[in-house]
């Protein structure tokens, strides 16, 4: 490998250091990617570092005025592609520029790592090559929710199918501190996914976990506010909903589906006729606000909770815009200090309610 420096190099303006960005991963890599960095670095100055084949990226920096921008290039030959087994790419190319991206950050050479490639590579090279924080069970991925009063964060929404009830704490408490340190939120309100309010209601493992974190929020350590159900995400409820990550997958993807719909059918009914065309025009800025406020590119990407370090995972479908926003999501992330929080918050919560970490869950055959 190489480095090729363009601009400012390793660190910006204020010494902090750059974001590590797989320039290969996702369906429109590297276009869209190297532009995505070309935004982030041109409009918040921050410096980034393209990990993938450099002929290629240099290409597409070409394409666009890259003159003073603090934009490093780390040449590697090969790509995981997204349909790749997450294990086998991790035996077969140790060198993959989203593996090399995740290294700079275990090496101290970035402050953080992003990806819209394999969701799966990614979690697992976070995984294996950042590791777990010190106390930490299972990392579980966030994603932002578009709710009538803002957003939410919802964890986990895939890294974990099956969970136990301590996991769904700890899930609560990176959760809670993701959305204090990023978004400003004081004293987050946690939600716990159930089919009804009551504390009886859900699978053994969430009445469990129910009751440990009414403990934990006894011994003022979350905000907890009980059960939610499906319906009370999208109404904002709750600033926090914790499920394990096959509920959360497949709730956000039905949202993403059912968004996608909703805009589909209007722009259908508004094209219709004359009249409705009159409408459109008039309804044309309230209609472009709720499509922002419903488009996932807006936030970005899905912070990897848990692991020491900083990865975000972006939509395989990512554009410029939404790699522009995850840069930005891990560059406030490694300023905030995210990982350095979370470790000192799980010290708090340790034998609180009976959530220390059991050692067969730490057996790396468990992993």
């Amino acid at each position: 490998m190489s480095a090729a420096p363009m601009g400012m190099g390793r660190a910006g303006h204020d010494g902090q250091l750059p974001i590590a960005l797989d320039a290969m991963g996702g369906d429109h890599a590297p276009g869209e990617i190297v532009l995505g960095a070309v935004q982030a670095a041109r409009e918040y100055r921050i410096p980034v570092i393209l990990v993938g084949q450099e002929e290629r990226i240099r290409a597409e920096l070409g394409r666009h005025d890259t003159a003073g921008l603090p934009l490093t290039i780390l040449h590697c030959d090969d790509i995981i592609e997204m349909d790749e087994h997450p294990t086998d790419a991790l035996r077969h190319k140790p060198r993959a520029s989203l593996l090399v991206a995740i290294e700079l950050v275990r090496d101290g050479r970035a402050a953080g790592a992003v990806s819209a490639g394999n969701s799966g590579a990614m979690m697992a090279g976070a995984l294996f090559i950042l590791k777990r924080l010190p106390g930490v069970e299972r990392p579980a991925l966030a994603a932002l929710y578009p709710t009538q009063r803002g957003r939410c964060l919802l964890v986990d929404v895939g890294a974990n199918t099956d969970c136990k009830p301590q996991y769904l704490v700890q899930f609560a408490l990176m959760g809670s501190v993701y959305m204090e340190y990023i978004f400003g939120v004081k004293q987050p309100r946690i939600g716990l996914l159930a089919n009804g309010e009551e504390e009886t209601k859900g699978s053994r493992v969430v009445q469990t976990a129910h009751r440990l974190l009414k403990g934990v929020a006894a011994a003022g350590g979350l905000n907890f506010i009980g059960n939610v159900e499906g319906k009370d995400i999208p109404r904002g409820s709750a600033d926090v909903i914790i499920m394990d990550g096959f509920v959360g997958n497949v709730a956000l993807k039905l949202s993403e589906g059912l968004a996608e719909m909703l805009f589909s059918m209007l722009k259908e009914e508004i094209t219709s006729s004359v009249l409705n065309r009159l409408a459109g025009v008039a309804l044309r800025p309230a209609l472009k606000r709720m499509y922002k406020r419903l488009d996932y590119e807006e936030y970005g990407g899905s912070p990897l909770l848990g692991v020491n370090g900083v990865a975000i995972i972006a939509h395989g479908r990512s554009k410029a815009r939404a790699i522009k926003n995850a840069l930005r999501v891990a560059y406030q992330a490694a300023e905030s200090k995210v990982p350095a929080v979370i470790a000192a918050g799980l010290v708090n919560l340790a034998g609180v309610a009976g959530i220390q970490a059991s050692q067969d869950s730490l057996a790396p055959e468990n992993l």
